[in-house]
């Protein structure tokens, strides 16, 4: 078990003896003692393997929840997980891994309060688990701008149509979490149990607006995503019309040449031309001046 004490910083304890107000992270094995000697009528277990959200439920004496933190660099991974017990007193993580106590130790590194508080800690600890978001959407943002430069120049790869569709997924679950994030700071500031003195719930109300201009950047990238499939589909669009074209000229180029050798290939006795010494080398110039004729006209229309 780790022991914190909320003072002008996160001040790192040796042991645990009730000071006020308290930061405690402890692994599921360690929390049914500590909270049958300190919370009294407190028996929720926790499985620390099944977490899949982040959410906030009130009880009559605390408030409790679980976080479910994506992977950043690899959104369909498992996220890291924890649980929390808080009241008025302070607040008790559940962790079997780092993920809390590397955080409280960049708290603790970096952080320094003229009025320290629970909420102003809950605060800085619930933007620590978005804090590079930012950077991350900018990325996000980036790989569109080179995927649709991509297509504009005609690159049709399917490899990066799917790509487009990963990321797309990818949205959805960080906003997936970003709600949930929203809907925990909003169950906070309601604040039922009066844990938290009322001229602090302003902190709640700034991490959600956070969170939430973070989600309408998200929003617009999962915009900005159906414009680079809208694109794709385009230059498909684009490349099939030019073959179609192709086809058409050649066909057209040929349809003239065609009717000549129906025409001649009918062996008519009184056709004059069949009789002509020269009939055959009169076909054959024809048939070349037709066909010249012919691209010269769907060039100067630009069709080739």
């Amino acid at each position: 078990m780790y022991c914190y004490k909320i003072c002008s910083t996160l001040e790192k304890k040796d042991t645990f003896n009730g000071e006020q107000p308290y930061v405690l992270v402890m692994n599921d094995q360690e929390w049914p003692q500590f909270s049958e000697e300190n919370f009294d009528g407190i028996d929720e277990v926790f499985n620390l393997n099944d977490i899949r959200i982040t959410k906030a439920e009130v009880h009559y004496s605390t408030l409790s929840g679980t976080i479910a933190i994506p992977d950043r660099q690899d959104i369909n991974a498992d996220p890291s997980t924890f649980a929390y017990v808080l009241d008025k007193r302070g607040i008790v993580f559940l962790d079997n891994g780092t993920t809390v106590y590397d955080i409280l130790e960049h708290i603790s590194q970096n952080y320094h309060w003229h009025h320290p508080s629970l909420e102003r800690f809950l605060y800085i600890f619930l933007l620590a688990t978005v804090k590079d978001d930012l950077f991350v959407l900018e990325d996000y943002e980036k790989d569109l701008n080179q995927i649709e430069d991509a297509f504009l120049s005609g690159n049709t790869d399917m490899d990066l149509f799917y790509h487009v569709n990963e990321l797309r997924g990818e949205f959805l679950d960080l906003r997936t979490h970003y709600e949930q994030l929203i809907d925990l700071s909003q169950v906070m500031e309601e604040n039922e149990n009066n844990f938290f003195a009322s001229g602090n719930l302003r902190y709640f109300r700034l991490f959600n607006e956070r969170v939430s201009r973070l989600m309408d950047i998200l929003n617009s990238l999962r915009e900005y995503t159906l414009q680079v499939r809208d694109l794709y589909q385009s230059q498909l669009d684009v490349r099939q019309n030019r073959v179609m074209t192709l086809l058409t000229i050649v066909t057209t180029i040929f349809m003239p040449l065609t009717l000549i050798a129906g025409w001649y290939g009918m062996n008519f006795r009184y056709m004059p031309e069949l009789e002509s010494p020269h009939g055959y080398l009169i076909v054959i110039v024809l048939s070349v001046i037709i066909v010249i004729a012919e691209l010269y006209y769907f060039k100067k229309k630009k069709l080739l």
